[in-house]
C-alpha cells in the first residue's frame, strides 16, 4: 500500500459553502449561504460572449489579460479612485479574486513571514499564507459593529510582519472600511516594508449615500498594495471566475510570476466580452441602489422576527443574531434552520480560526424578491 504523504492542511476540509449549499440541496430549502445571485447576468453581457465565441477568440489570452480589458480596468479606476494605472505594468487579469489573492499571498510571503488578518475573515486567507509557510497573526474586529481596532493591529506587528490583509466591504459581516481607517492603516505601514492586500470585490455594493473608499485613492496604500476586484461580483457572473489585481510594477511582476504558473491566463471570449460592456457605466453605478433595494426588502420582511439586526453597510450580506430563539453554537443552529425551517444560511464562527460564536448567521440577498420574502415567510415563524 502506498505510504501518502501527510497533508499540509490537515484541519481543512470542504468549505463551510460547499457544506450548507449541500445540505440546502437535501433538505430543498432555500438557499441563502453561498454567496451567489439566482438571476442572470444583463442580455448584452452573455450576446457580446457569444460574438467572441463565434468570432474566433477561443485561444489563450495574453498572461496578463487582455489588453482592451487592461485599458477599460484602468480608465475605470482613474473615475472612480482618481488614480490611473498602467495597464501594462499595473493590471492583471486573473481567474477569479480568489486565484488573485492566492498569487498575491504566494509572491510576497516566505516562510517564517507574519501576515495580520482581521477576522471574521473570507476562507481563503489563512489557508494561502499557510501553504506558503507563512504564519497568520489573528486579530478580531471589535463588536457590535465589526470595525477594526487599530491600536490592536499595531500591537499585533513584529519585525516578521510582511503583510496586512483588509476586506472593504467587508464579508461575511457587511461592515465597511471609512477614510480614516484607510488613513489610520497608512500611518501604520509608512515607513515599514508592510505590505498590504486590500480585499474591495464588493466596491461597489456600499449602502445608505455612503461610499467605498479604495486602498487606491492612499499614496502611501497605493504604493505597497495589491488591490483586489471581482468582475464575478459586478456582473453577477460569480461563475465564470474573473477578476483582476492592481499593484505597483514591481509588485505586479512578482504576482505575474505565479499567475502564469497557476492558471497563466483566463478565458479569452469572456475578457474581450466585459471590456465592451464596461462601457455600460450605469451598469456598475447603478449596484448601490440596485442592491439596497434588496438588502431593504429583506429587513422589511424580517422586521416581525425574533432576529436581531442592522441593516447592512455593504457587500450582498445580512447578518442575523439569534440570541432571542436558541442559545445553540451557531453552526448547529444553522444546521437546524436547513433541516427544520428549510432556510440556509452561513453561522459566522466559521469565519474565525478558533470558531469563535457570537450567534450570528450570513445571509446572501443577491437574490429575487421572491426568494427573500418566502425565506423570510419561514424565518418570522421562529
Amino acid at each position: 500500500m502506498a505510504n501518502y504523504p501527510t497533508s499540509k492542511l490537515p484541519d481543512v476540509g470542504t468549505s463551510i459553502f460547499s457544506v450548507m449549499s449541500a445540505l440546502a440541496n437535501e433538505h430543498k430549502a432555500i438557499n441563502l449561504s453561498q454567496g451567489f445571485p439566482d438571476f442572470n447576468c444583463p442580455d448584452e453581457l452573455m450576446e457580446l460572449v457569444t460574438k467572441y465565441m463565434h468570432a474566433g477568440f477561443n485561444q489563450y489570452a495574453p498572461m496578463p489579460g487582455v489588453v482592451s480589458l487592461r485599458e477599460k480596468i484602468s480608465i475605470k479606476t482613474e473615475k472612480l479612485y482618481g488614480y490611473r494605472p498602467n495597464p501594462d505594468t499595473e493590471i492583471t487579469v486573473t481567474s477569479g479574486a480568489t486565484e488573485a489573492l492566492y498569487a498575491a499571498i504566494t509572491a510576497v510571503v516566505k516562510p517564517g513571514d507574519e501576515v495580520v488578518v482581521l477576522e471574521p475573515c473570507y476562507d481563503c486567507y489563512a489557508p494561502a499564507i499557510r501553504l506558503n509557510g507563512g504564519i497568520p497573526v489573528y486579530v478580531p474586529l471589535a463588536l457590535p459593529g465589526f470595525s477594526v481596532d487599530w491600536d490592536l493591529v499595531k500591537r499585533n506587528i513584529s519585525s516578521k510582519t510582511r503583510l496586512i490583509i483588509i476586506n472593504t466591504p467587508h464579508n461575511p459581516t457587511g461592515a465597511v472600511m471609512t477614510k480614516a481607517d484607510m488613513d489610520e492603516l497608512a500611518h501604520i505601514v509608512d515607513g515599514s516594508d508592510i505590505l498590504v492586500i486590500s480585499d474591495e470585490v464588493y466596491e461597489h455594493m456600499v449602502f445608505d449615500g455612503f461610499k467605498h473608499h479604495s486602498a487606491l485613492e492612499n499614496a502611501i496604500l497605493r504604493e505597497r498594495s495589491f488591490v483586489i476586484s471581482s468582475f464575478g461580483k459586478t456582473y453577477h457572473t460569480t461563475g465564470w471566475k474573473i477578476g483582476y489585481a492592481i499593484a505597483p510594477p514591481a509588485l505586479t511582476t512578482e504576482l505575474r510570476k505565479m499567475h502564469q504558473f497557476i492558471t497563466f491566463s483566463t478565458v479569452t471570449p469572456l475578457q474581450f466580452a466585459i471590456a465592451d460592456f464596461m462601457d455600460n457605466e450605469a451598469h456598475y453605478l447603478g449596484l448601490p441602489d440596485f442592491y439596497q433595494e434588496k438588502r431593504d426588502a429583506f429587513c422589511e420582511y424580517l422586521a416581525p422576527s425574533r432576529f436581531e439586526f442592522l441593516p447592512s453597510a455593504g457587500t450582498y450580506f445580512q447578518l442575523l443574531k439569534y440570541d432571542a430563539i436558541s442559545g445553540e453554537h451557531d453552526q448547529d443552529f444553522a444546521k437546524r434552520l436547513v433541516q427544520e425551517v428549510g432556510v440556509a444560511a452561513v453561522p459566522v464562527s466559521a469565519f474565525y480560526h478558533n470558531k469563535t460564536d457570537h450567534h450570528y448567521l450570513r445571509f446572501c440577498f443577491a437574490k429575487s424578491d421572491e426568494t427573500l420574502c418566502a425565506a423570510a415567510e419561514k424565518l418570522v415563524k421562529l
